[in-house]
């Protein structure tokens, strides 16, 4: 009803008490490709969807270092990331210089969503259309961290999470899976990761190494990002995996006919 009168400035109030120019930055998050997060005691694990402009062209990178520890997975407009990404390395780089040391998450991760809330306070720039998810380790306590933040300035920690187009899928999968995330080793993180990612995928199309991304930080374990034909050992275990579920449950079924067989047959005879 409002849009159109107070959608015009960021700093603006509609009469429902919203700002519109920041929803609008939010929906952008859900039209970039999907990307997923999730953590176990020792290990952060980020998955995502990279797009193509064309068959001729190289797919957009979704997944990028920040720092050993830290590595981010975006959703939304990669310029805007690029431009995150570069202030969240120069904060990590001055405290490496200043205290000799790597910057904790939780640090960094507020000053990011401070980053992200002030360009809601002010007419002169646009909120920032991208949503992160940050997978990092603290060096200290050498534990896990997931964040996700949001173009509205709010900042989450997660177990798992998922944001972009078709994430929804992937949300229902990690919340059905989340409780065995904790025990789970790097290699079953990353197949979850995996799987996930393939209810994202838009049409016919699959989930590939070419359109594929997952990157792992962790104990012990700096950030690393798998691609490519490194990706492909990881996508024939979900192949098999996936096997195996079909598998057991086709057992079940056959288990239930014949159940169902065996009680027919009792009632005929009585």
């Amino acid at each position: 009803m409002f849009r159109n009168q107070y959608d015009t400035d960021v700093t603006v109030w509609s009469p429902e008490g919203r700002l519109l120019q920041v929803e609008y930055a939010m929906e952008s998050v859900k039209q970039g490709s999907a990307c997923v997060g999730l953590r176990s005691k020792t290990h952060c694990v980020l998955g995502a969807l990279k797009r193509s402009v064309s068959e001729l062209s190289s797919h957009q990178k979704k997944i990028l270092e920040i720092d050993d520890h830290i590595g981010v997975g975006i959703a939304g407009l990669t310029a805007d990331a690029r431009s995150l990404a570069k202030f969240m390395r120069n904060e990590c780089l001055n405290a490496k210089y200043v205290y000799g040391a790597p910057i904790k998450p939780a640090t960094l991760m507020s000053d990011l969503a401070d980053k992200h809330q002030r360009t809601t306070q002010t007419y002169v720039r646009r909120p920032f259309g991208v949503g992160l998810l940050v997978a990092s380790l603290d060096t200290t306590r050498q534990t896990p961290h997931l964040y996700q933040t949001c173009p509205s300035g709010n900042l989450y920690e997660f177990t798992a999470s998922a944001i972009g187009a078709r994430s929804q899928s992937a949300r229902t999968y990690l919340e059905k899976h989340y409780e065995s995330f904790d025990d789970c080793t790097k290699d079953e993180l990353i197949v979850h990761a995996l799987q996930a990612l393939v209810g994202c995928v838009s049409g016919d199309d699959e989930l590939t190494k070419e359109n594929g991304s997952v990157a792992i930080v962790g104990k012990d374990q700096k950030f690393t990002l798998i691609e490519g034909d490194e990706l492909q050992p990881y996508l024939d275990k979900l192949e098999i995996t996936r096997a195996d579920r079909d598998d057991d449950d086709n057992d079940d079924d056959d288990d239930a006919d014949a159940a169902a067989d065996a009680a027919g047959g009792d009632a005929m005879e009585t």
